[in-house]
């Protein structure tokens, strides 16, 4: 039986990895970097879980039968892409198996700012039914206002259906467009990065974190939201500037966020995002549901048995796809 590796992680219920387990795989289940771990990467065909740092050339070389990483996650950016391509190791992610709550999530992440819903439950907790200030209180709907999709994969696709679906008005950016049909079937139109930070009301970001994405939202881009509009971020902190955000929440330039990720995971206890009023944060946890868990590894073990028996895996990240 061909040996697949499952990196132990504790985003992963493994009880599910075992209920589907296919019979024709011999599997180890170990911690990354374990003394268990590195002695099945000698036979091992294929390994699943998380992009890690630590897959170097040297991990390679003490891997001398890998045929696929096959990932649990969408993202990749942890990967060491150079590595693989010199070994001829391909690397997969999800497939989208987590593409539904990402895109759950974001919606919840405007909800939330645009109603204040923190706020409120922070009022009615302490006493305060509905503030100490009432003209204060101001709580915008989604419909009618128009959500920027930066990054239209599956996640933002499935994002712009939900907000369809709200009643919200969806233009997008991508370095991919979709054709004239599949705009109106989706009911979405392109626009540039710039028109995209200037006509939004809320701005969604689902992009792969690379050097091209790293800090695309910094204080020039901030500086072009209106006063009013929203950002938020489900897909990795890094592509945003976090101190330019942290003094566009804090001067008013944009008015609010909602964050799922951060430039430093977790955060520092310290970190000012913790002090403003018109953010709402989550801690990387738009993907992980226990829906998905059974998509993940459901897509993860169809990659392995298509290596197995010598056919192409799905899902190949792009850099390594010719």
């Amino acid at each position: 039986m061909a040996k697949i590796v499952i990196a132990d992680n504790p985003l992963n219920e493994i009880s599910v990895a075992r209920e589907l387990l296919p019979a024709n795989l011999d599997t180890v289940i170990a911690r990354h970097g374990s003394a268990e771990f590195n002695a099945a990467l000698a036979d091992a065909v294929c390994l699943v879980g998380f992009g890690d740092g630590t897959m170097n050339d040297a991990f390679y070389r003490s891997a001398p039968k890998l045929k696929l990483i096959q990932l649990l996650s969408a993202g990749y950016d942890r990967c060491d892409i150079e590595a693989a391509r010199r070994a001829g190791v391909p690397i997969c992610n999800n497939g989208g198996a987590n593409s539904t709550a990402v895109s759950e999530h974001a919606i919840l992440l405007m909800l939330a700012v645009c109603r204040r819903l923190v706020w409120q439950h922070g009022n009615v907790a302490a006493g305060r039914w509905r503030g100490n200030n009432v003209d204060d209180v101001k709580l915008y709907e989604l419909k009618n206002r128009t959500l920027g999709i930066v990054g239209l994969g599956t996640i933002g696709k499935k994002t712009a259906r939900l907000a369809k679906a709200f009643g919200m008005h969806v233009q997008y950016y991508d370095i991919v467009r979709l054709t004239e049909d599949q705009a109106d079937e989706l009911g979405v139109r392109f626009a540039l990065f710039e028109e995209v930070l200037r006509s939004s009301d809320v701005v969604s970001l689902h992009v792969p974190l690379s050097k091209a994405t790293r800090h695309m939202m910094g204080a020039a881009q901030f500086r072009m939201m209106q006063q009013s509009a929203y950002l938020v971020n489900t897909c990795r902190g890094p592509v945003v500037d976090e101190p330019a955000l942290i003094e566009a929440l804090s001067a008013g330039t944009i008015a609010g966020a909602g964050l799922d990720v951060f430039d430093s995971e977790p955060p520092p206890p310290n970190n000012p995002l913790f002090a403003l009023p018109n953010v709402v944060l989550s801690a990387h946890l738009a993907g992980p549901t226990w829906d998905n868990q059974y998509t993940r590894f459901r897509n993860a073990f169809d990659n392995c048995q298509r290596v197995v028996r010598g056919d192409k895996p799905l899902w190949i990240i792009p850099e390594l796809r010719n």
